[in-house]
């Protein structure tokens, strides 16, 4: 069994130790990441600070080292969409077995209140993990992204 501690709006990072969260998921989720400001914000989601409306922040560690980082948040939507985003998910690749990786998402699924829904790149490896533990694509997900304004 790994080694696990759930941050959450009760009990949250110090500034070290999130910032230690924000390094290994913008260094292991690879290219499938994004920038640290964008997963900064997607931990204060979780944390519930400002008006946000939660979820959780559950770090893996090996060694006193962290291993796996899974960040979820709370949509406020519950009948035409998951309660719960599954926004990352990483493992570091010297733990990258797929025990670590099940038992991760196993804790995940069983802390989150509600159903869960996850992103995720049709070429990415994780893909085969959630549909493992459950997970489908009932639907494509499209998007829209308006045009970026110039700044003067």
């Amino acid at each position: 069994m790994i080694k696990t501690k759930l941050y959450n709006v009760m009990v949250k990072p110090d500034i070290l130790e999130r910032t230690k969260i924000v390094n290994f998921l913008s260094v292991n989720m690879g290219e499938y990441g994004d920038p640290k400001a964008i997963i900064r914000d997607a931990i204060s989601h979780a944390l519930k600070e400002q008006s946000f409306l939660g979820g959780f922040v559950l770090t893996a560690y090996n060694d006193k080292k962290i291993s796996g980082v899974v960040v979820v948040n709370q949509t406020g939507i519950q009948k035409f969409y998951p309660e719960n985003m599954l926004v990352y998910f990483a493992v570091d690749n010297k733990y990258s077995g797929e025990d670590i990786k099940k038992e991760l998402l196993e804790q995940t699924i069983a802390m989150a209140k509600g159903d869960i829904a996850v992103h995720v790149e049709p070429d990415n490896p994780l893909l085969i993990l959630f549909k493992e533990a459950g997970f489908t694509n009932k639907y494509l997900d499209l998007r829209f992204s308006r045009p970026k304004k110039k700044s003067n």
